[in-house]
């Protein structure tokens, strides 16, 4: 049968850093065994009369018992680290004041980190690249720790700051919630759980965009990839991919490492004579440079070759008339 220990909350621990969340906490752990009142009032045990009951001496005998379970229970709530800075301390109230100076301060303390948390709280932005969940955590850090210190931080105060700090994207959706609701009814967290609805429905409209921009990019990768495969008939239904970079050859300038669709010269003519792309034979300036270079004769000579004139063959008769 499970013991009715096995209930029992555990005992916040104190680390230093977090002594104004492990006041509320052990606070609250106190009452819940009875044992706050001793801590805050620090009332000694009653003494016993000269002829005591056996009620009274039950009753006292309770009392100083609750103020032993009083200290060793905060003594739990302590590392190593802190406990020797109060061990020495018998009360719990003397206890408790101690950790109270450590770690709180005093009254001019408790000012400067207050005007510290307002300071990072007024200057707080939500970024272009930050979630809605991630900025309403720490708006909501910086209020719960002023809050700590006793600082009444309204809720709408927290709902103006938050939309005057959203980013630009957000300007459609907040001129919506002004103009539809109370900003002093509207609570945190329906604001966040509307900013959030914002936010997931822009993420799957871009999602939506970049989805058919993959299928696009797939696809033509897909038909690339079908350029570069080279069938092998010899082995039926096997294929080998042909070198990363390379493509059949172009229709237009038999290179391979294009497709034909996307040849740079697709369209345009080529020269005969020096075999660039953009001009025609007659305008080439390399043939007319060239011509301008050689001889005379070897421009006869070229002129002879390109196009040989024919033989023709010349008869030349004489009529001779006899004189009688």
């Amino acid at each position: 049968m499970a013991s009715s220990n096995s209930n029992t909350p555990a005992i916040p621990t104190l680390t230093g850093e977090n002594y104004q969340l492990w006041v509320v906490k052990m606070k609250a752990y106190l009452k819940s065994l009875g044992l706050w009142e001793i801590v805050e009032h620090n009332t000694p045990v009653p003494p016993l009369r000269a002829d005591p009951t056996i009620a009274h001496i039950k009753y006292h005998e309770e009392e100083r018992m609750k103020r032993d379970k009083a200290v060793t229970t905060i003594h739990s709530a302590l590392p190593d680290c802190i406990f020797t800075k109060i061990m020495q301390l018998e009360a719990a109230r003397d206890i408790w004041d101690e950790l109270e100076k450590q770690y709180e301060g005093d009254a001019r303390d408790k000012t400067v980190r207050i005007l510290t948390l307002k300071r990072e709280f007024e200057l707080l932005r939500m970024k272009d690249n930050e979630t809605v969940k991630d900025y309403s955590t720490k708006v909501l850090r910086l209020v719960n720790q002023m809050r700590l210190y006793r600082e009444n931080i309204q809720d709408y105060k927290v709902v103006e700051k938050m939309l005057i700090s959203l980013p630009e994207k957000f300007e459609a959706k907040i001129a919506a919630i002004e103009e539809s609701y109370d900003l002093t009814r509207l609570t945190i967290s329906n604001l966040v759980s509307k900013l959030q609805a914002q936010e997931a429905r822009s993420f799957m409209r871009n999602g939506a965009v970049m989805e058919e921009a993959f299928q696009a990019r797939h696809y033509s990768n897909q038909k690339t990839h079908s350029g570069q495969i080279k069938v092998d008939k010899r082995n039926k239904g096997k294929a080998s991919a042909a070198p990363r970079g390379t493509f059949l050859p172009c229709g237009t300038c038999k290179k391979t490492n294009h497709l034909e669709k996307d040849c740079w010269h697709k369209g345009k003519i080529q020269c005969r004579f020096c075999k660039k792309w953009g001009h025609k034979e007659v305008d080439c300036r390399k043939k007319k440079h060239q011509q301008e270079q050689q001889p005379p004769t070897q421009q006869a000579n070229y002129t002879e070759e390109q196009e040989p004139i024919e033989d023709h063959l010349f008869m030349v008769t004489r009529n001779v008339i006899a004189s009688r």
